[in-house]
């Protein structure tokens, strides 16, 4: 997948999300299905996870070739990066829920905050991935806590993926439930 198009898709994940956000009552963002995530950790989690990932692209690139080494096999493609991603979480439920226990509910106010947090960690990388070489993507590898190893282009596909995955938990979800 090109850089252009990953960026695309990224943008598209995204406005899907902003566009259902906008559709949703205000009082929806504390509320949430028993034992299920409120929007507003929905949300937080994704701004975390993206702030992570364009902490980890501000690193040198010598520093994260050093820290976390270089690819030694083929690129995986999208659809790879999500089938895989999908078992992983089905195989680790119970480590998900428990890594996920403890984060924060945000708070109505925080509301506009956060969803600003998110359009700006989203275009931060896009910037990011335009400004990265081809060879950077694809050899460059950081770690992701349940994939593992994964190079820079196929991490960046996954968070296109875990943005429309977190959306579709929340169509399906929250918007159903409340």
């Amino acid at each position: 997948m090109t850089k252009e198009v990953i960026i695309d898709l990224l943008e598209e994940k995204h406005k899907t999300l902003f566009d259902w956000l906008e559709q949703q009552p205000r009082e929806n963002w504390e509320k949430g299905p028993e034992e299920k995530w409120t929007t507003g950790q929905q949300i937080l989690h994704l701004v975390t996870s993206l702030q992570l990932l364009n902490n980890a692209l501000s690193y040198p690139r010598f520093f994260l070739k050093y820290k976390f080494g270089l690819c030694n096999r083929e690129i995986r493609d999208y659809e790879t990066v999500v089938k895989n991603y999908q078992e992983k979480l089905e195989e680790n439920e119970d480590k998900a829920k428990l890594f996920n226990k403890n984060l924060k509910k945000p708070v109505l106010k925080n509301r506009e905050r956060l969803i600003n947090r998110l359009h700006i960690q989203n275009r931060k990388l896009q910037y990011k991935v335009r400004k990265i070489s081809d060879l950077n993507l694809d050899t460059l590898i950081i770690p992701h806590p349940l994939m593992g190893k994964m190079t820079i282009r196929e991490i960046i596909m996954w968070t296109a993926h875990h943005t429309e995955h977190h959306t579709n938990i929340l169509i399906k979800k929250y918007s159903k439930d409340l």
